[in-house]
């Protein structure tokens, strides 16, 4: 007898069990014994378990991953979209500060640099996860785009010079009024 099988008066049970179509694992559960001991006393006995049924439960497990991914990335997109949006809508900024440690707190119509900073920065991550999870479909025209995104750059880059002007002069204006 080959090493690493079982007690041949087990080999009648393992057989019925194989004949009710019962897979490798199931068989170990409902004998009490290993599953390598199970496939090997198969194999001895020229048995084999049909893998049918685990290739399918296999591509359907990757099937729902992908499609978990998917759901992911159209959160993540919905973040980055939230987050852009919110820098054109009134915010409130606090601190606490001083050595009675008070709170001061302001609502400006939209978002000062520093929260704006972080709001761009919130969609490019966001964005960026999500087309990790979901890629781009790949465009034929490569350089018409980085050409599109570099102008884009420039457009973003001197609106966010122009707006960091903006609330300096309004924080200047109402520390004056203050």
């Amino acid at each position: 007898m080959p090493k690493g099988v079982m007690a041949e008066n087990r080999w009648d049970e393992l057989r019925e069990l194989h004949a009710e179509g019962k897979g490798r694992n199931v068989i170990a559960r409902e004998m009490g014994i290993a599953t390598g001991c199970v496939s090997r006393t198969a194999e001895h006995l020229g048995l084999t378990f049909d893998r049918t049924a685990i290739q399918a439960a296999t591509a359907a497990r990757l099937a729902d991953l992908a499609e978990r991914r998917s759901v992911l990335a159209v959160k993540f997109q919905d973040v980055a979209e939230d987050s852009l949006e919110r820098i054109y809508k009134p915010t409130t900024v606090y601190a606490f500060g001083g050595s009675m440690n008070t709170y001061a707190e302001h609502t400006f119509d939209e978002a000062p640099a520093t929260e704006r900073r972080a709001l761009v920065t919130a969609a490019g991550t966001a964005t960026d996860r999500s087309l990790k999870l979901a890629p781009a479909e790949a465009s034929s025209n490569l350089d018409g785009a980085k050409s599109m995104l570099g102008n884009l750059g420039n457009i973003l880059s001197a609106y966010s010079r122009d707006m960091d002007q903006q609330d300096a002069e309004a924080e200047a204006q109402s520390v004056d009024q203050a």
